[in-house]
């Protein structure tokens, strides 16, 4: 999976023009997340088609970033994310970004964009 890290003015418009001009290219958004602060905005997304959506940021001229993202899948009880997070982290890895993609009684799959992807690898049952 890859994950976009977007920069652009946090006005308002810019985000609808953003996943508008996605939709048009017919790229589906995983998951996303949005924050803006001082007149700036991050916005990070997963997405279906990282081709479609390069070419998209580019024709828009906006300033962004391809990382790789891993996945995960943790049983749903207490402990299971302290444990994954003390693991990395005893690894020397950092978490950038978190997302949840899917829960359920049977577990929870989260999304994770890390600075050393081959070292976090071990510490994951990586499922995609």
């Amino acid at each position: 999976m890859t994950e976009f890290v977007v920069a652009m003015e946090n006005r308002p418009g810019r985000l609808a023009s953003l996943t508008e001009a996605l939709a048009q290219a017919g790229v589906n958004i995983e998951a996303l997340t949005a924050y803006g602060f001082n007149g700036e905005a991050t916005v990070r997304l997963i997405v279906s088609d990282s081709t479609t959506t390069a070419r998209v940021l580019d024709e828009a001229s906006l300033s962004y970033d391809e990382r790789t993202v891993l996945t995960v899948h943790l049983p749903h009880r207490p402990g299971e994310l302290a444990r994954l997070t003390r693991s990395l982290a005893d690894a020397g890895v950092n978490i950038d970004a978190m997302y949840v993609l899917k829960t359920s009684a049977d577990g929870i799959e989260l999304a994770l964009s890390v600075d050393q992807p081959a070292t976090a690898l071990p510490h994951l049952e990586v499922i995609g």
